[in-house]
């Protein structure tokens, strides 16, 4: 008896807490039953996969806004697209914070860091100096040379097997890709593949604390400390091999300064931008943990989210043999037959259907099914009801793109559902007008490399399938998914490969 007695009263005592602290008449969005720190421990004990089935139950009995109460305060998920425009359109500064996310909490970088003068710096940086058209332009032989080395080990693996496992093919060219882009220099490749084996470890090894952004550092840290101990190994790693690089950029800076060279094969790599990058608030320059955390995310984020989308891309190309004869063919009407073997650039600007089935695979396939969650700076009403202040929004992005309410047959592969047959696809994949999809987020913390990925998954894409036909194995191709870093297919695919010249 005494023991239900504490209970209740403990019970009510969480209650009267949670009253006081959001006291406005304008109730939460519905959610599941709460029991403080019960619950809390029952949803620990569940795999992160399983908590996406769990939120589409939920969302099909409570509504398209719900509300999952954890130890570090209401967690808001939000499905309809509508909505998601209202928070990080048309709200969008309220929406732009960032929560104290576990596994970056002692890092500077791009996606995690708070929305402030800091993040503008960075952000604006990558997106504005990095990323300008013409420092993109600049690129362009490097990733005609990545993209000759990928064509020539395809060719090579083709006439000495039967199937091509297509996805470590494309992880190593876009990895190598992204390390001269951040480094400038041709990295040796047995170096590349130190690197990508210390960072795939890492991303995989932080992946297994995406639950645990869910409950205090503290907690997780004493609960999960072997965990801990070999997240912060690999970190260590980690800053050992980037710094190497990241040293042998600042001599080769000053070497060509002494000598008076004005350029190399590329004049300005991601490094040399972050060297002389000054902090605003601490009116100081970046130290060498700092930008080796910057581009680690910069390899990390532009590697697996395109190669796994690239592998979705050309996993459908496989499948819908239609649809690929059909890129062939409007590629064809472009380059002015088959002598030619690349299909440049400023080819792939004028494939409106090419780029019509990148954005179909990304509404069915988006890298991620989650949103980097949101920090919430003061409250605000959103769809009739309260999201406080210090609160956290999330966003399904993969259950936006199945909505049967905005797709006709949802669930099917129909690229021309982005393409009217014109000059263009017609469609503003950073929502700026309206939310459909969001395969890259929207708003203010949208990813500032996002032109830079539709690029590589043009170009890319538009040559795999210029210089090869794609054809299935004996077997079927299985589009299930994987939750890894990225949602990956859950059984790599094979395709029988043969040169089209």
């Amino acid at each position: 008896m005494e023991f239900w007695f504490i209970l209740i009263a403990f019970l009510c005592f969480c209650m009267l807490i949670i009253m006081r602290a959001f006291p406005s008449n304008i109730p939460l969005p519905p959610g599941p039953f709460h029991l403080p720190i019960i619950s809390n421990i029952l949803l620990l004990r569940k795999p992160f996969s399983e908590l996406e089935p769990i939120l589409r139950n939920l969302h099909a009995k409570h509504g398209p806004i719900i509300t999952f109460n954890f130890w570090n305060g209401p967690h808001i998920f939000i499905v309809d697209p509508s909505i998601a425009h209202q928070a990080l359109i048309q709200k969008g500064a309220i929406f732009a914070d960032r929560p104290k996310i576990l596994c970056n909490s002692d890092q500077l970088n791009i996606s995690s860091s708070s929305y402030g003068p800091t993040w503008r710096v960075l952000r604006r940086n990558l997106a504005s100096v990095m990323l300008h058209p013409s420092r993109l332009k600049s690129f362009s032989n490097t990733r005609k040379r990545v993209l000759n080395d990928l064509l020539n080990q395809l060719k090579y693996d083709a006439e000495s097997c039967n199937a091509i496992k297509v996805m470590d093919h494309l992880q190593h060219a876009m990895f190598s890709l992204l390390v001269f882009m951040c480094f400038g220099e041709r990295v040796d490749e047995h170096y590349i593949t130190h690197i990508k084996g210390i960072q795939r470890r890492l991303i995989l090894n932080s992946s297994r604390f995406t639950i645990l952004n869910f409950f205090p550092t503290p907690v997780a840290r004493v609960l999960f400390r072997k965990r801990w101990q070999e997240f912060w190994h690999l970190r260590k790693a980690q800053k050992h091999v980037l710094s190497e690089l990241i040293e042998a950029r600042k001599q080769n800076l000053e070497s060509r300064k002494n000598n008076d060279i004005d350029n190399d094969e590329c004049a300005v790599c991601y490094v040399d931008t972050l060297l002389d990058l000054q902090l605003p608030e601490e009116k100081r320059k970046l130290n060498e943990g700092e930008i080796v955390n910057l581009c680690s995310e910069f390899l990390s984020a532009g590697t697996d989210t395109t190669s796994t989308t690239l592998e979705w891309v050309m996993a459908n190309m496989v499948k819908n043999t239609h649809e690929q004869q059909r890129v062939v063919e409007e590629i064809e009407g472009v380059v002015g037959g088959r002598g030619k073997r690349e299909v440049t650039e400023e080819d792939v600007m004028k494939l409106p259907y090419l780029k019509a089935v990148i954005l179909e695979v990304l509404r069915l396939h988006p890298p991620t099914h989650f949103a980097i969650p949101h920090g919430v700076t003061e409250d605000v009403v959103l769809n009739g009801f309260l999201v406080p202040k210090k609160g956290t929004v999330n966003f399904l992005l993969a259950e936006m793109g199945w909505d049967p309410k905005v797709w006709e047959d949802p669930m099917a592969f129909k690229p021309e559902r982005f393409s009217r047959g014109d000059q263009k696809a017609l469609f503003d994949i950073s929502g700026r007008k309206e939310i459909k999809i969001m395969p890259f987020g929207a708003g203010r913390r949208i990813c500032p490399a996002y032109n830079l990925a539709m690029l590589h998954l043009e170009y890319f894409v538009a040559n795999l399938v210029w210089n090869f036909e794609w054809k299935k194995t004996s077997l079927d191709v299985d589009l299930s998914e994987k939750q890894e870093f990225t949602m990956v297919i859950k059984h790599p695919v094979q395709a029988l490969v043969s040169p089209r010249f």
